[in-house]
């Protein structure tokens, strides 16, 4: 393998853990169900309950998409869990801005 091949396999790596890592965060703080976590869900009008199962949908989608082989149906799944954040916040009239720049 040459160099600027190798080059930009790591590059892709690093912009691929850029991406990933808010979805890690977020996943992980539902997980152990972070105060934070709870009191968001409150404020977007969602039960305590979801928390969990959302924590492991996001953390599926990251696993999926860090698979290269399954890479481009983890970008669909982690696109369209971005869509149900941004909604969800919509529906709260809350701003998305922040959603549509961290992906999460």
């Amino acid at each position: 393998m040459d160099e600027g091949n190798r080059k930009t396999i790591w590059a892709g790596r690093a912009l691929s853990i850029l991406v990933v890592l808010p979805f890690v965060i977020s996943a992980v703080m539902k997980l152990i169900v972070h105060p934070e976590v709870v009191k968001g869900m409150s404020q977007l009008g969602l039960p305590e309950t979801l928390i969990m199962p959302l924590g492991v949908i996001e953390l599926l989608c990251v696993v999926v998409y860090l698979v290269p082989q399954t890479s481009v149906l983890g970008a669909i799944l982690l696109t369209g869990y971005v869509g149900g954040t941004i909604i969800t916040h919509l529906r709260v009239g809350e701003p998305v801005y922040v959603n549509i720049i961290l992906g999460s």
